[in-house]
């Protein structure tokens, strides 16, 4: 995947946190449903940033991240294939793969 490959990403820092939020670039600006109400949730690029990565760009935010919200069935393949998820287990925001990563510490 090419710095082109089509997965945008935001590095938050807030406190001790280092967050990493990751999405498939095509998915900015969509609203997608959530909950049978009818509300909806904007993938914005103020939280997902707007910055083309590479997959290896990605995969060295995970290692540094403590949480990580992943959105798009590219960037949660990403994600999977390097062992931060298992496979087959992400979940379904707006019918869309997504998948929150916290890293605990003891």
């Amino acid at each position: 995947m090419s710095a082109d490959g089509g997965i945008v990403m935001r590095i938050h820092r807030v406190r001790a946190e280092v967050v990493v939020a990751a999405c498939d670039a095509e998915l900015l600006g969509q609203q997608l449903p959530i909950g049978t109400a009818g509300h909806r949730v904007t993938v914005a690029s103020q939280f997902y940033g707007e910055r083309s990565v590479s997959r290896r760009e990605l995969l060295d935010a995970l290692r540094q991240a403590t949480i990580a919200n992943l959105l798009g069935p590219r960037t949660v393949e990403v994600a999977e294939a390097e062992g931060f998820v298992d496979k087959g287990q992400a979940g379904r925001l707006g019918g869309v793969p997504h998948v929150e990563i916290f890293t605990v510490f003891h």
